[in-house]
């Protein structure tokens, strides 16, 4: 089962067990519709229920089956919040989750090898993808502009890069 993470818990709330989450999707409403979640560490997931969620301000504060004190909720802080990959929301056409992203090959419409995405990085305007190439690890902005064509089944993904960023991977091919 493959799992996604979509909040991490980052502090103890209150005396009954509550956590509080960082939200690791666009949707932080979304979390309310969780029945059940699985927590990792471990790698496989430690499947919890969901006995409540609510929201203080824009926070969102959990409420999980087996912490039912605030030492079992201090437990819990820095572990991932995870659902199984096929209980995500389908998503229009031309949008991607970041997940699927990584590890796609990246390239120029000539078909230039830039790196594999590394990671996707939210920013106030628009995200930033991570590209690992031989010579380090650079960002492009994920905007219309410079993004080609995305294709998923072949784990690709076309760029018109800025200036000079094309020199950069093209001279790692030569050392």
């Amino acid at each position: 089962m493959t799992l996604v993470a979509v909040g991490r818990i980052v502090r103890a709330q209150g005396l009954r067990g509550e956590v509080r989450l960082q939200p690791l999707t666009d949707d932080p409403a979304r979390l309310a519709d969780l029945a059940d979640c699985w927590l990792v560490p471990p790698a496989s997931g430690e499947r919890r229920q969901v006995e409540g969620l609510r929201f203080q301000g824009a926070i969102p504060v959990l409420k999980l089956a087996g912490a039912d004190a605030r030492e079992a909720a201090e437990e819990l802080v820095g572990r991932l919040v995870t659902i199984p990959r096929e209980r995500t929301r389908p998503l229009p056409p031309d949008h991607f989750y970041a997940f699927d992203l990584v590890g796609c090959r990246v390239e120029t419409p000539d078909g230039v090898p830039l790196g594999e995405l590394a990671g996707v990085e939210p920013g106030p305007a628009h995200d930033w993808w991570l590209v690992r190439s031989p010579r380090g690890t650079w960002s492009l902005p994920a905007v219309a502009a410079l993004v080609v064509r995305v294709d998923l089944a072949e784990r690709r993904v076309v760029v018109r890069p800025p200036e000079g960023l094309t020199e950069l991977a093209e001279g790692a091919d030569e050392d």
